[in-house]
């Protein structure tokens, strides 16, 4: 295993999985056929071709690590829709202080917070915390006069910790993840490699016979069912494939 190894697939690692499992499908509705024209394709041959997709899935997308980072985004979610009912309560306060507080709720940072709480963007949350947080400690006494607690303000510091803590996770978890696929990139130049051959068989056996089943084994087909990408052909860039060297 190599960690400097280049890719030789010309997709995402997720990708390349997803587009081995159609070709799984396509060759055990065509076993008979690629039997036929060699015994090398056979059932061992396609059971070891799924084992493969699986241990490689299990390397790029672990079922453990997917589980996780659902949990965090469930939770960085539910914070930040937490915000509402606050950045309501502070924007009355801050009505309700009038002219000792000089600046408006927009300017004190409540109204873009209450956006980037909608649109659940944490990066921009996380900015405007800083700058809200700064406005209450700012006009603590004003907004205290007319109802601010510090149960309240500690809202918005445990909303800024939170996510703070939560987006390190997610990316320590996404980091720590592409570092072990690069180090074991090899498997998925494997993986791929037998796609490509599976794919020139199948070049072999229908390009002049089964339009439809060559699609099937054509890698730039295959990855357009994958994107699900309505964009017309002469627009997209031409995708590599993988049985562009069999013979014509």
């Amino acid at each position: 295993m190599n960690g400097n190894a280049l890719r030789s697939y010309n997709c995402k690692n997720e990708e390349l999985t997803v587009i081995c499992g159609f070709s799984v499908q396509n060759l055990r509705r065509d076993l008979p056929d690629f039997t036929g024209y060699s015994p090398m394709f056979n059932e061992a041959y396609l059971t070891a071709y799924e084992a493969k997709i699986a241990a490689v899935e299990e390397l790029v997308q672990p079922k453990s690590e997917t589980v996780e980072q659902k949990i965090i985004t469930e939770r960085i979610y539910s914070t930040l829709d937490g915000l509402f009912s606050p950045i309501n309560y502070v924007e009355g306060y801050v009505d309700l202080a009038g002219n000792t507080i000089p600046i408006s709720a927009a300017d004190f940072g409540l109204v873009q917070l209450r956006k980037s709480a909608r649109s659940h963007d944490v990066e921009n949350a996380l900015n405007l915390l800083r700058t809200v947080a700064s406005n209450l400690k700012k006009y603590k006494v004003a907004l205290t006069a007319k109802g601010l607690t510090e149960e309240l303000t500690a809202k918005f510091s445990d909303a800024a910790t939170s996510l703070a803590e939560d987006k390190n996770k997610k990316y320590a978890l996404t980091s720590n993840r592409a570092a072990l696929v690069q180090t074991n990139v090899d498997l998925l130049n494997d993986l791929y490699d037998q796609l490509t051959e599976i794919c020139k068989i199948g070049k072999i056996l229908y390009k002049t016979t089964d339009k439809a089943k060559l699609n099937d084994y054509t890698f730039s087909h295959l990855l357009k069912q994958v994107r699900r990408v309505d964009k017309p052909e002469e627009d997209k860039p031409a995708a590599k494939d993988p049985e562009s060297h069999a013979t014509e």
